[in-house]
């Protein structure tokens, strides 16, 4: 293996620090030419400390297998604060709402605490902790089988559990996007729940910062076509802009 200069070691903290970047961003934050930074992203994937895709690097990441919840939490934080924002401003009080597992739906309940008379059904153990505090909100918790190492719900139980309600707005969390416009998670039995949230919501809200796009995972969960709007934090890499249009997605970049 061999050893990194601390440029490249830089290089490395500012992948990690957004999940995803592109490579003219990275020669403008390490202040070098795009031949270096290309030179260095060369050498740094061989090692398989990065995963490139067109235009940009991201964090290296299997098909079969998501990283820890614990590293997903701290992956991008300000930019799934920033989106988490955004859906609340957009969440109207007394309605109803099915909230699906991952980071960045948890991040949502956190900014949804100040809200009235919301229905949240969810298969997330945090989210239920989360907004089992608001007194605003009942939240009703799916049965199934609970994953340990990140308090997800799933399984045939949660499938019938939720298939029950037609809510007024789903927010989903996804682990990937990939440029075909398919929604891409790792778990066929988290994948199967999710799906029922969708066909059970009148809209669909999607919430994926930057790092998702591009970002491969083994089962489609769904595709743009069913998706109403989506939250993310940065413009999104092409072909996201056109594919996004075809399907009639509305896309609310944070901060944006």
């Amino acid at each position: 293996m061999m050893k990194s200069n601390p440029r490249q070691l830089k290089l490395l903290d500012v992948v990690r620090a957004s999940g995803s970047v592109t490579v003219e961003a990275l020669a403008e934050q390490l202040g070098v030419t795009l031949q270096t930074v290309r030179r260095d992203v060369q050498r740094l994937a061989e090692e398989g400390l990065l995963a490139r895709f067109h235009g940009g690097v991201r964090v290296p990441s299997s098909t079969t297998e998501n990283i820890a919840h614990q590293q997903r939490e701290s992956l991008n934080a300000a930019g799934k604060a920033a989106i988490a924002r955004a859906v609340a401003r957009q969440v109207p009080n007394d309605c109803s709402l099915l909230i699906n597992i991952g980071t960045t739906t948890e991040a949502i309940a956190r900014e949804l605490l100040g809200h009235q008379g919301l229905r949240v059904i969810t298969n997330n153990l945090n989210v239920a902790a989360i907004l089992g505090t608001n007194p605003g909100a009942e939240v009703i918790v799916a049965g199934g089988v609970v994953r340990a190492r990140d308090g997800g719900i799933i399984g045939e139980a949660t499938v019938d559990f939720i298939a029950q309600f037609k809510v007024d707005i789903a927010l989903i969390g996804i682990s990937g996007i990939e440029s075909d416009g398919s929604l891409r998670d790792f778990d066929l039995r988290e994948v199967r729940v999710a799906q029922t949230i969708i066909d059970h919501a009148r809209e669909v809200w999607l919430a994926a910062d930057h790092s998702k796009f591009h970002r491969p995972a083994m089962v489609q969960l769904a595709t743009l076509s069913q998706i109403d709007r989506l939250f993310t934090d940065q413009p999104p890499p092409d072909p996201f802009p056109a594919l996004l249009a075809d399907a009639d997605v509305q896309c609310i970049v944070a901060g944006g």
